[in-house]
């Protein structure tokens, strides 16, 4: 059982597996008690269970399909009412690689209700909570795709979507005690890319991490301060780089009148 002071709690989306399991374990482990998200209730209580006996936390548990309106209504209302969370993991996602022409319209919403809609819900719900304690953080999983039109558009924009909104948000309550963290993932070696129909065996084996790799950089990211963590980007200087040229080139988009090319 662990000995470390309790640090509030917890509450992971997407816990039941991969990213979100490691999650579930690194936190208990650090001393938070845990609410685990999931639509798999079986596999949520299996893992509850085990955290429960490795360090002796509070696990709670919530079935939840949050690409379901009642569902993600019922997580927002814990999220919000739990005086004691201290942390939330945006980690639930879908992915896919469908183009636009083609894809099945029923599944790129639910794509965007799971990446988009819940964790912009998810964040708002739990915000007031944080602030008022002027203690805590938010983690948002974005991926790498965030940077690249190479891969789906549908999902590498619910991803750009997500790293926009966790650095203006972090913008926003700049001088609170409050953290934003987006983690922009690779390929990590879960059962999220047999769900989303791709073969991760196909892939330079050179690219993928182990989720356990992962979730221990991403954690030692946030311990360092950092609102962008990008565990497999070797020089923090191109990061660096990346967002100084972006916050300049936004700069000279603005004008009191069209640039010359444009005159009729």
């Amino acid at each position: 059982m662990s000995t470390k002071d309790n640090k509030g709690t917890a509450m992971i989306t997407g816990a039941s597996s991969g990213i979100g399991a490691v999650y579930a374990d690194r936190l208990a482990g650090q001393g938070y008690d845990l609410v685990l998200v999931a639509r798999r209730a079986d596999r949520l209580q299996d893992l509850a269970e085990r955290l429960q006996y490795a360090y002796g936390r509070k696990v709670k548990v919530i079935a939840a399909d949050l690409a379901d309106d009642a569902d993600l209504r019922r997580v927002e209302q814990a999220v919000a009412t739990d005086e004691n969370v201290t942390l939330l993991v945006n980690n639930a996602g879908l992915g896919g690689q469908q183009v636009v022409a083609t894809a099945d319209a029923d599944a790129a919403e639910r794509m965007i209700r799971v990446n988009v809609v819940a964790l912009t819900r998810l964040t708002r719900a739990v915000l007031p909570v944080l602030l008022k304690r002027n203690r805590g953080a938010i983690i948002n999983i974005a991926s790498v795709v965030a940077y690249s039109t190479a891969v789906g558009g549908i999902y590498s924009g619910t991803k750009a979507y997500v790293v926009n909104f966790s650095e203006a948000l972090q913008r926003e309550i700049a001088g609170t005690e409050v953290r934003v963290q987006v983690v922009l993932p690779g390929p990590i070696r879960t059962e999220f890319w047999e769900l989303a129909g791709v073969d991760l065996d196909a892939l330079n084996q050179d690219w993928v991490m182990t989720a356990d790799d992962l979730v221990d950089a991403a954690l030692a990211g946030l311990a360092q301060g950092e609102t962008v963590t990008a565990p497999g980007l070797a020089d923090p200087a191109g990061l660096d780089a990346y967002l100084g040229a972006r916050d300049s080139f936004y700069g000279s988009l603005i004008a009191g009148k069209p640039a010359p090319r444009y005159a009729v």
